[in-house]
């Protein structure tokens, strides 16, 4: 049976205005339809603005970017279709700056610095891997990572993506020997007790595409012991 949950539970909004809202997604939410059933975030979310404005028939709602079914954190969606292109826009041009947050167990050489590599996706097992190097097909990813916090067995690094790859975060750091806590798909030795993985789109900074106010969100980190002496 397809997994559903009422809109009411745990839905978590951090913005919203007349055109866009910003959810602090769950780990194990997908933010749109596949071929497992499951219930996802888009649809819950529409439930939401239906049930709040009392709005009669369907109710639009773009999706403007999504992010890994194991990860949490920030998702913006477009409450009109005039907004949709012009967040997406944003997204393309780059004007749009995503922090995350990630607890890795191995401590990387350097504590903070610049990663590129050339990222190639393998559609069968749903997989990026790293290359030094362009290869047919692949991709330039950059990302830049600092160490924020040492803690007892982990370190919390804070991550800024220049690209926006399939899986980009989880392959780079993996590709230099910090796979993310939880993530067995990149090396993690054993898998989080919620099945997802240590990675939290932690902040997202814009200028809005209407109002054109900046916008700087910060989403509350998951509840978890760990999450917890991370901003103690």
């Amino acid at each position: 049976m397809p997994k559903t949950r009422s809109h009411k539970t745990n839905l978590q909004v951090i913005y919203e205005d007349n055109h866009l809202i910003i959810i602090n997604k769950r780990v194990g939410d997908i933010v749109q339809g596949d071929k497992t059933g499951d219930q996802p975030l888009s649809d819950i979310v529409k439930a939401y603005i239906k049930e709040k404005y009392n709005k009669p028939g369907n109710v639009y709602l773009g999706t403007v970017h999504r992010l890994d079914r194991p990860t949490s954190g920030l998702v913006i969606f477009a409450k009109t279709s005039k907004v949709l292109p012009r967040l997406n826009k944003l997204f393309v041009s780059k004007d749009i700056r995503k922090t995350y947050w990630a607890i890795v167990k191995t401590a990387p050489q350097k504590k903070e610095d610049t990663l590129i590599h050339w990222l190639k996706k393998n559609p069968k097992n749903n997989k990026s891997y790293a290359h030094n190097k362009e290869v047919t097909d692949s991709k330039k990813a950059i990302l830049h990572y600092k160490t924020l916090k040492t803690l007892n067995n982990y370190l919390l690094l804070e991550v800024n993506l220049e690209t926006g790859r399939h899986h980009q975060i989880r392959c780079q750091l993996a590709a230099i020997g910090c796979p993310i806590k939880g993530d067995l798909k990149y090396g993690f030795n054993r898998s989080n007790n919620d099945a997802g993985i240590s990675l939290h789109a932690r902040a997202i900074q814009f200028t809005h595409p209407v109002s054109k106010n900046k916008i700087h969100v910060t989403a509350p980190l998951p509840e978890d012991p760990l999450w917890d002496a991370c901003s103690s």
